[in-house]
């Protein structure tokens, strides 16, 4: 799209954790989790929390935990930001630094600094927080505040929009693993012992009131795991892979929330890009451009917060009768099953004969843990991978599903250019494996390790071309004296979600 050229879209983690503060793993590996999936990250060590409740007999135990670990976030300040400035790449991967400041009140927000120095700042108030910044912006520290969770009540730790600004804070962040809020019936409720979404914290409430905001996902992982695939990220338009490019983009909402999967979407309007507040203008002229990690379901773009228009690619009945093979193929590869907690360690070696491989994204999980309170119990960074040429190597854990419907497992994704008789071949775990692109066309092939109840894989079904990627333009005419705003929601077949930032068109 002309409105996108000499952008790139970059995927990243901007909230997770450690066991600095209080979670599980160290910084070193989280940073190493994080470089195997991410173009950039942050891990936000626990900060302060204000107006933490009365300590009374019941929630004592909960107050001197996080009093613990905001204790060893600033006894442990000084090594974070020397591992921070350790893993600055770049071109190859950006860290930032950052801390999570806590309130009832205002909402939790994170404190980014863009260069790799900053302080853990105590403020007693949301208020007090944005004086410090300005005073470090004074001495050159640029620094962003993210709200995040805002899903919750306000006063719970949810948003609190009346005291919104975007001063310091461009986005926010809608997705992550205590669920998604950006509309009261938004996929992935709130199930965290936090409590429940309320609709006037949610994203959508905070474009009725006005506000210009874009959005971000993000993980909230507590497992040492930035990027744990499925649990939130986001997606940036950047120029460059640099600490100064990204944060510009970020700066200028050229942003989008996902939930795992790294799809890259492109939204415009009369030529201006996600993000931006175009002049008044009655004809409005939406391009848009998704190209998905797997089969798209639909694209909807909102307007206002009500959908203008969905889009599926299973719409566009002329090209049901194109060669499958036209354009790259893409196929996940996936492994675990077995017995619920018993851990699996992974080696697989693919090759692709026959044919081209042109990309791999990794779609590795970390260790869920919600609320870490339990004593750590081993290695935290157990997933690594490599791709030359047409063949790839990976390592990873795997422990079982934990529910049927709570995925223990782990997963590659792998586009691939090639025939119906290109194959993938290799072997897992020592078992030799072979799968041609024709058969997965037809459909998943499955496999074990062993006799029953031993661990398993499954190449998911061959996505073509036409399922995952999806182009339209559109004209609306809107005549309100008001700024309206226009956002995209994508959703594909396999559970995995994109939320765009708006474009804001200016009212007479």
């Amino acid at each position: 799209m002309r409105s996108y050229e000499g952008l790139r879209a970059y995927f990243g983690d901007l909230h997770s954790h450690c066991a600095v503060g209080y979670g599980h793993g160290s910084l070193e590996e989280a940073f190493a989790n994080a470089r195997q999936q991410l173009d950039f990250a942050a891990v936000t060590v626990h900060g302060h929390w204000p107006d933490m409740p009365d300590a009374d007999e019941r929630l004592a135990d909960l107050v001197d935990y996080h009093q613990k670990g905001f204790r060893v976030t600033r006894a442990t300040w000084p090594r974070v930001q020397e591992i921070v400035e350790e893993n600055h790449h770049p071109g190859h991967f950006i860290p930032f630094l950052a801390f999570e400041w806590h309130s009832s009140r205002y909402g939790d927000h994170n404190v980014y600094f863009k260069g790799g120095r900053g302080e853990v700042l105590p403020a007693p108030d949301l208020e007090a927080l944005r004086r410090k910044l300005r005073s470090l912006e004074e001495d050159g520290v640029e620094a962003m505040l993210i709200p995040h969770h805002i899903g919750y009540k306000q006063g719970y730790r949810g948003i609190n929009w009346e005291s919104f600004s975007p001063e310091f804070s461009p986005v926010a962040e809608i997705m992550s693993m205590h669920g998604c809020a950006e509309s009261p019936d938004a996929p992935y409720p709130y199930l965290h012992t936090m409590g429940p979404r309320d609709g006037r914290s949610t994203y959508q409430h905070g474009f009725a009131q006005g506000h210009l905001v874009g959005a971000v996902g993000s993980t909230d992982h507590h497992s040492a795991h930035p990027g744990s695939h499925g649990h939130g990220r986001m997606g940036v338009w950047s120029e460059e892979l640099t600490r100064d490019a990204i944060w510009k983009a970020i700066q200028a909402r050229r942003t989008y929330a996902l939930t795992g999967d790294n799809i890259a979407v492109q939204f415009a309007i009369n030529g201006k890009r996600m993000g931006a507040v175009c002049p008044p203008a009655e004809e409005r002229r939406i391009v848009v451009f998704v190209e998905g990690g797997s089969t798209l379901d639909y694209v909807e773009v909102l307007h206002n917060n009500r959908i203008l228009k969905r889009v599926s690619p299973f719409d566009k009945q002329a090209d049901r009768g194109v060669d499958p093979f036209y354009g790259p193929i893409k196929i996940e590869l996936e492994m675990g099953w077995s017995e619920k907690g018993v851990d699996v360690d992974w080696e697989g070696e693919l090759e692709v004969a026959g044919g081209e491989l042109l990309g791999v994204e990794p779609r590795f999980k970390g260790r869920d843990v919600v609320a870490p309170r339990a004593e750590e119990d081993g290695d935290y960074a157990f997933s690594r991978w490599g791709w030359e040429r047409n063949a790839i190597w990976f390592q990873t854990r795997t422990w079982g599903n934990p529910t049927t419907a709570t995925r223990g497992t782990q997963a590659l994704s792998m586009t691939v250019q090639g025939a119906a008789s290109t194959q993938l071949q290799g072997t897992l775990n020592g078992t030799p494996v072979r799968v041609s692109l024709g058969e997965l066309l037809e459909g998943p092939r499955a496999g074990y390790l062993g006799g029953f109840l031993t661990p398993a894989y499954a190449f998911h079904r061959a996505v073509t071309r036409r399922e995952y990627a999806l182009d339209f333009d559109l004209e609306h005419r809107s005549e309100g004296e008001r700024r309206d705003w226009y956002y995209l929601r994508v959703r594909q077949r396999n559970g995995q979600w994109a939320w765009t930032s708006p474009i804001w068109v200016e009212g007479e």
